[in-house]
């Protein structure tokens, strides 16, 4: 199933090529009794491997560029979901995010079963640690993985945002307990929140404000009969926050209903760095954000700071004619030492997205990778890893 590289192989050949999308494959593996994670019902019973104990302190969220243990992915397996020609693709692009990640911090690579898990040894090389602990359906760590937490004494904790396959859209048998799976494996006390949701799906600024689109959350097929009080209750529970900041987004355009990690992220408290597409776009996501922006821009924290917003050019692609391609910057992931993002053969554009996110997190490597195959599926690198703090 390996291909050659190619570094000269053309964008535009690739986005409107005949290769399957993620975002129009979905459900292709099927949506039986065991594929659904959640039916109606707004979360799953909440339950734990072992409860937090109540004596620690407030647990929190922490921001992406604190220390890491490791860094968690999956490895991409089912034809049945990417089509033949796509998965071998994608499967190259894993690779080469987890062999770079790997040049900074341990990785983790999650496959179904020992066939697929020695496959992803062949792709990866011995840098990176291959398990069948965790058995994934799909490669979209950020959301099935659990989200990390600390407590007031540097204590961590993991809870399950009870992923249904993004309300139900995609088979998810496997994917509904890899955050449990994963806990267990970290040897970690595990909870599940009360609402449903996934983690690319909010971003925390570590000190007390989260920001999320509504599209995502405020969305019958994640949290039926919720309010977004309701729901805003609930997110500041879990991740131990004060404040949510929220944007309107997108439902139903593309399987994630707008995740926010595509095009705001935080920087480190009271900074917010937003791609804005080019001028001449006018298409819902270039809307979008656009509208995200002039939020974020007028917003307050919730210590009470007025937020800077960092402006990042987004490239010249074929995004307005491709909607399932996901033309950012923004979705880049924070390691030791290195902040790991995209380039799209557009040098200006490029460019300049490196120079910003070298400025924003000073001391780190900025390294660009072309993973356009990952990204016409609808997800980037940063949706496709967690990251595990150190304790």
């Amino acid at each position: 199933m390996h291909e050659s590289p190619d570094d000269s192989r053309s964008l535009l050949g690739r986005l409107l090529g005949s290769a399957p999308s993620r975002r129009r494959v979905l459900g292709a593996a099927g949506l039986g009794a065991a594929g659904v994670a959640l039916g109606t019902a707004a979360a799953a019973a909440p339950g734990a491997l072992r409860a937090p104990s109540a004596a620690v302190q407030r647990w929190r969220v922490d921001l992406d560029d604190v220390p890491h243990a490791r860094t968690w992915m999956s490895w991409p397996s089912r034809s049945s979901i990417w089509g033949g020609r796509a998965l071998a693709g994608v499967q190259e692009d894993i690779a080469l995010i987890a062999k770079t990640i790997a040049r900074y911090e341990p990785v983790t690579m999650c496959a179904p079963d020992s066939y697929t898990a020695s496959t992803a040894r062949s792709w990866c090389g011995p840098g990176v640690t291959v398990t069948t602990a965790v058995g994934t359906d799909d490669l979209w760590m950020r959301d099935i993985a659990p989200v990390f937490r600390r407590d007031g004494r540097g204590g961590l904790d993991a809870i399950g945002l009870n992923f249904n396959g993004w309300g139900n859209k995609q088979a998810h048998s496997y994917d509904r307990h890899v955050a449990e799976s994963v806990a267990y494996e970290a040897h970690l006390p595990f909870s599940k929140t009360d609402f449903v949701g996934e983690g690319g799906s909010i971003e925390t600024d570590g000190d007390g404000t989260v920001m999320a689109t509504e599209s995502s959350l405020v969305n019958k097929n994640r949290n039926p009969g919720w309010s977004r009080a309701e729901v805003e209750e609930a997110v500041l529970h879990a991740y131990g926050a004060d404040k949510m900041i929220w944007v309107p987004g997108i439902k139903g355009k593309d399987i994630t209903d707008d995740h926010i990690d595509v095009t705001s992220r935080f920087i480190r408290p009271g900074v917010v760095m937003v791609q804005v597409p080019p001028a001449g776009r006018d298409d819902i996501w270039a809307r979008d954000a656009r509208e995200q922006f002039s939020i974020l821009s007028a917003a307050t924290d919730a210590r009470g700071r007025r937020l800077t917003v960092i402006e990042v050019d987004g490239p010249d692609t074929t995004r307005s004619k491709n909607p399932e391609f996901v033309d950012s910057y923004m979705n880049f992931h924070v390691v030791n030492g290195a902040v790991i993002t995209a380039q799209f053969g557009d040098a200006a554009k490029d460019a300049a997205a490196k120079r910003a996110l070298a400025a924003a997190f000073p001391g780190r490597t900025v390294v660009q990778l072309d993973v356009d195959r990952l990204m016409a599926g609808g997800g980037g690198i940063h949706c496709s890893t967690m990251a595990e703090p150190r304790p």
